[in-house]
């Protein structure tokens, strides 16, 4: 059977420049997709090691405290989107990182038109960092900011706290 499909592929001839049909799309058979993916995160666990999908995903809402659902769909390998149904919990779900799983970042971008699973960058990603033994008197956003642009931290610390308080 096997060596029946291989004789016929290889019988079979590529299309040629004269049968290509170019099949155009106009945004207005997509602007309804268009319009709920502009509320949509794309994320992905940083590791590679197996982890519970269910688990993760349950665990993430009740720590998102959403207003409204969110849809989560697997769209490639530990790559999902987060489709939300408002705007508001999209932005702080961005916004307030990190959010973790199992000790696994989850890096999230914001969905752009033309996007695709292997066109996707996460360019940052979100880590909380702890210093032991820290003297009293080096405990301010101005050290943090210093320590934190050596480790080569772009967010500044600064803005982080004032949003905590």
């Amino acid at each position: 059977m096997a060596e029946e499909v291989i004789q016929g592929l290889k019988h079979m001839k590529q299309t040629t420049e004269e049968e290509e049909e170019i099949i155009e799309v106009l945004d207005e058979g997509r602007k309804e997709e268009i319009e709920s993916y502009s509320q949509s995160l794309i994320g992905k666990f940083l590791t590679c090691k197996s982890y519970n999908k269910r688990a993760a995903f349950s665990t993430l809402k009740k720590a998102w405290g959403l207003q409204g659902e969110v849809q989560i769909v697997e769209v490639g390998s530990n790559l999902f989107q987060f489709k939300f149904s408002t705007e508001f919990d999209m932005e702080r779900i961005f916004n307030r990182g990190p959010w973790t799983f199992d000790n696994q970042a989850l890096m999230l971008c914001r969905w752009q038109r033309g996007m695709t699973t292997t066109n996707v960058k996460f360019e940052t990603v979100s880590l909380w960092v702890q210093i032991w033994g820290t003297p009293f008197d080096m405990v301010s956003s101005k050290v943090a900011a210093k320590v934190g642009s050596r480790l080569g931290v772009v967010e500044e610390v600064e803005t982080r706290q004032k949003q905590e308080l």
